[in-house]
């Protein structure tokens, strides 16, 4: 039993944070009232780049084909596959929500993660996701503006969201980078902790976000499970896309892993940062797409990186 609660404490902590955003939804306005998750985001990124080995990286240089292909298909293909499918098939609210979820850079520690248990090339999943966060602050702003120019009364303050993505994303990830080899034998030590860390930011920015809009999540219903269906649906389309692309640029199976599997991750907690700065008033139910593709590409890419795990074995 204790075995089964280590394992799946997060999953488990995803019903508890969403039955106590229900139950005690006034929690959430302390969380808010006292910044508390605005100093555990800041935490979590210092974190990130006290994290971050980039030394190994610069042999990924060869692999422009792959960088190139990884910032394409992850800033521009996937949030244009994902409007004109949120388009069709969710309402608008849940739309901005995918739209949001989907110019949001790539997942730092899950797909780092995922890919290692795949057995792929984790310096190029490493590359992948520090260029892909360090162009999505720049892009983020402009690629919502113009997916969300024709929908009625959203005007985006593009510059202020850019100021507020460098100071709140990037300024603590260089932070932390630069006092990495300072105490780099203490970060090694506490690999696991900062983990545990970062996925409570998780869970406290998924019960913020339940915790604020509760009331209108029942009102929605059945139009939530249509959203989760969705998410998956786009999970598997992305990840399928991204496994083509790695085929046609001609990836050797371990970059095909890491391609594959990081390029269709999403990070939730930039999406949170744009959700809760420019849409939460208007659009409360707009992080709850963000937080059902978190949760689809945790569970699918597990089976994902086991698949290409099994067939690195064969390979070797």
């Amino acid at each position: 039993m204790l075995n089964f609660l280590k394992k799946n404490w997060f999953f488990l902590g995803i019903f508890g944070v969403i039955y106590l955003s229900f139950s005690l939804p006034e929690l959430g306005r302390i969380v808010r009232d006292y910044n508390i998750l605005k100093i555990g985001i800041f935490l979590a990124f210092f974190i990130t780049g006290l994290s971050l080995e980039t030394s190994g990286i610069g042999s990924q240089f060869r692999n422009y084909k792959a960088l190139i292909a990884a910032m394409l298909s992850s800033l521009l293909f996937f949030p244009i596959i994902a409007k004109i499918l949120a388009d069709i098939a969710l309402s608008q609210e849940f739309m901005i929500g995918v739209c949001i979820i989907a110019t949001a850079p790539v997942t730092v520690a899950s797909g780092v993660v995922m890919t290692t248990i795949g057995k792929g090339n984790v310096p190029l999943a490493l590359f992948i996701c520090v260029l892909g966060n360090l162009l999505a602050i720049f892009t983020i702003p402009i690629s919502l503006n113009l997916l969300l120019q024709f929908e009625g009364n959203i005007e985006l303050p593009v510059l202020k969201m850019l100021t507020g993505l460098l100071i709140t994303v990037l300024v603590p990830t260089i932070c932390g980078q630069v006092v990495r080899p300072f105490i780099k034998n203490i970060v090694l030590s506490m690999k696991k902790p900062f983990s545990i860390f970062q996925q409570c930011i998780v869970l406290l920015i998924i019960f913020n976000a339940v915790a604020s809009s509760s009331e209108k999540i029942i009102q929605a219903g059945t139009a939530i499970i249509i959203a989760a269906i969705f998410m998956v649906f786009l999970h598997i389309i992305v990840l399928l896309m991204n496994f083509g692309i790695s085929k046609i640029i001609r990836l050797d199976l371990p970059s095909t892993t890491a391609f594959t599997i990081q390029v269709s991750q999403k990070t939730l907690t930039v999406s949170y940062l744009v959700w809760a700065g420019y849409f939460a008033l208007q659009y409360p139910l707009a992080m709850i797409p963000g937080i059902l593709y978190h949760l689809t590409q945790m569970i699918m890419d597990t089976f994902v990186a086991e698949h290409f795990r099994k067939a690195a074995s064969r390979h070797g």
